[in-house]
């Protein structure tokens, strides 16, 4: 039996202070986002393409349309954003920065609302991550900076035969079971200070991936920052640095750079439902 006060696991519901925050959350990052240049882009909640996004297929939400052809529910926006501007708006707008405020949603009835922006103009992590900065602290929320690049689990595993699964599981026990002597010292790896003294140590094409994380946190020069050169995104479009934002191991926000529909391009998204959590705590 439901009953009438009954809503889906997972669903969303805002009202009064709740619902306050979150226009005045999304109303500091559209003024942010503007004043970068940025664009709004509001995307159909159905797309024919959204299995190529996720690693996990079984997240989907999936329908048919009028001709049984299948769709899903929209589960990321990164990739239809980028989809839509180059391949179906490209004759009328040559903007490259679009941002977009709209939920997503995951099987079975998980929904999450999202402020997310691209940028299709090749690598632009550490322009992005001060715009992210920014709005969080135009918000009065100070998180812990993580930066990885996913280049490095991609190279562990197609170079070294490390299967990929286990960065995905982050599974420290079979890390450390594999026969490198460099991988202890690479996974407890935390701070940019400490990548020097791995130099020499690791093999060079994980030495270059690491100076760029350097190179980043040395643009970004966020003093409440740690690196995570083993982590691995859930998302296949990213395939070079990384960032994530998180207090109290919730996740605020997610972005970096990634390749799809034969384009660079960098992004970035907010996730509001979480930071709505924290001003209600007020933290």
């Amino acid at each position: 039996m439901i009953y009438q006060h009954e809503i889906p696991k997972g669903a969303r519901l805002y009202f009064n202070g709740s619902a306050r925050l979150k226009r005045a959350i999304e109303q500091r990052a559209s003024e942010v986002l503007y004043k970068y240049g940025f664009e709004e882009i509001v995307t159909p909640y159905f797309s024919y393409h959204q299995h190529k996004i996720l690693e996990d297929e079984t997240e989907l939400i999936r329908l048919g349309d009028e001709k049984n052809r299948k769709l899903t529910i929209r589960a990321d926006s990164t990739v239809d954003v980028v989809r839509l501007i180059t391949n179906r708006l490209g004759r009328s707008t040559k903007h490259k920065r679009w941002f977009y405020i709209q939920p997503v949603f995951r099987y079975p009835t998980q929904e999450f609302y999202q402020i997310g922006a691209e940028v299709l103009e090749g690598k632009r992590s550490g322009e992005n991550l001060k715009i992210v900065l920014e709005i969080l602290a135009q918000l009065g929320i100070t998180p812990i900076l993580q930066l990885s690049n996913i280049k490095i689990p991609k190279i562990l595993s197609q170079k070294y035969g490390i299967d990929i699964e286990i960065f995905k599981e982050l599974d420290l026990d079979r890390l450390l079971a594999c026969e490198h002597s460099w991988m202890e010292p690479l996974l407890e790896l935390q701070s940019v200070e400490e990548i020097d003294d791995l130099v020499g140590i690791l093999p060079q094409e994980i030495e270059v991936e690491l100076m760029k994380i350097k190179e980043l946190a040395q643009f970004i020069n966020y003093d409440n920052t740690i690196i995570a050169p083993l982590y691995y995104a859930n998302m296949r479009y990213y395939k070079d640095l990384f960032f994530r934002f998180f207090i109290h191991n919730n996740t605020i926000a997610t972005g970096g750079d990634y390749e799809t529909q034969e384009i660079m391009a960098s992004g970035f998204a907010i996730y509001t439902d979480q930071l709505i959590a924290l001003m209600e705590k007020g933290e």
